[in-house]
């Protein structure tokens, strides 16, 4: 509704965030953060994020561009989606046998027995 009253009090406004180049500066910026989350794994996660992210000191650079080049909004999406894909993730690689990819049996062969 509140975005509706905006379109129709703005209607020949362009939006210079939702085009082609600043969307490729956000996905750049995106993909930057959460290689930096990956590498630096290990280290102590002492910075939070939108939706309760936590990160290392380390990923603050990329953390602030990604900020600055893509819509809050956006930013709160990707971090449930990488939130939720790293909880799957987790899941699936757990060692608990009942977790991760069902390994259904093989069919049985008949094999006769050899005459006695």
């Amino acid at each position: 509704m509140a975005l509706d009253a905006y379109a129709s009090s703005n209607p020949n406004q362009v939006h210079s965030d939702v085009l082609l180049k600043s969307r490729d500066a956000c996905y750049k910026a995106r993909d930057a953060f959460y290689a930096c989350l990956e590498k630096e794994s290990g280290k102590k996660l002492t910075e939070i994020a939108s939706v309760g992210l936590l990160y290392p000191k380390e990923c603050s650079n990329s953390r602030t561009e990604f900020v600055k080049n893509c819509r809050s909004s956006w930013v709160k999406h990707f971090d449930r989606e990488y939130c939720r894909n790293k909880r799957v993730q987790r899941l699936l690689d757990d060692g608990d046998e009942r977790k991760g990819p069902m390994s259904l049996p093989q069919p049985y062969t008949f094999k006769p027995s050899p005459p006695a």
